[in-house]
């Protein structure tokens, strides 16, 4: 860390609010919100400090935060990211038979065909309405989650 990043960052927490508005000022070229409080310019200084000190997001990381606000904006609802690897074997025992279903970079393949969700291969080997993740294992009940 450089020394004036370090000394800029032990010395945040100590500032008065005159202070702290006057680094805002320094560091984001206009004034803080008046409503804004201590509590939260003290965090969100520490991090611009840091960022001009090393740089900022990567450039996939803000393009990503751009297209979930756009998405927010249009009221699609936030898209979530799929945290399973492309690869990766789900098995699922039902009735006495195993059901495999391979990741993909689009989807899933089960038996040979590709499928967008895993509630469409839920569906097909229940005959019922399923989530696919809780169907999986992937996603616990509600009331699994709450009860530790």
């Amino acid at each position: 860390m450089t020394d004036k990043c370090a000394q800029t960052l032990k010395e945040l927490p100590t500032m008065d609010r005159p202070g702290l508005q006057q680094l805002w000022q320094e560091l984001f070229g206009k004034p803080p919100h008046p409503k804004l409080r201590r509590q939260l310019m003290v965090p969100i200084l520490a991090y611009r400090v840091q960022e001009k000190a090393y740089g900022g997001l990567k450039s996939s990381t803000r393009n990503y935060l751009r297209k979930l606000a756009a998405q927010l904006e249009s009221s699609k609802g936030i898209p979530q990211p799929q945290r399973i690897k492309p690869g990766t074997k789900l098995l699922r025992q039902w009735h006495d038979e195993t059901h495999e279903v391979v990741v993909t970079e689009h989807g899933f393949v089960y038996r040979g065909e590709e499928y967008k969700t895993l509630s469409e291969i839920a569906g097909l080997i229940t005959g019922t309405r399923w989530s696919g993740p809780l169907f999986f294992g992937l996603k616990k009940r509600s009331r699994e989650v709450g009860a530790k």
